[in-house]
């Protein structure tokens, strides 16, 4: 009787090269469609626009975390180690010069 009752509750058993493939999971790679390879949509950006800069201190100068100065006036951004980032005096913070552009920034040109 005993045997009878484990039976139908056994599990079946996992493949003999081990365990880690067991159970086996789905695919989560997409099939390759025929127009051409797979297409991933863009994510969205997380931050809006006008979080994605911070007030500069009151020197002019930028936080650590967020080194790209902006002028809001000219819409030019300035990078660490730019001919004129010593001399600029910070309007609004980047972290990266993307979130800048995304700010409808452009780089300096020098």
């Amino acid at each position: 009787m005993v045997g009878l009752a484990r039976s139908a509750t056994r599990r079946p058993k996992p493949p003999a090269s081990g365990v880690a493939n067991w159970p086996p999971l789905a695919d989560p790679t997409p099939a390759p469609s025929r127009s051409g390879p797979v297409q991933f949509a863009e994510a969205a950006p997380t931050a809006k626009v006008d979080e994605a800069w911070v007030e500069p201190h009151e020197d002019g100068s930028c936080p650590l975390s967020h080194p790209i100065k902006g002028n809001a006036q000219s819409k030019i951004f300035h990078v660490p180690g730019g001919g004129s980032y010593d001399r600029t005096k910070a309007e609004r913070c980047y972290s990266s010069p993307g979130a800048a552009e995304t700010d409808g920034f452009r780089q300096a040109k020098r």
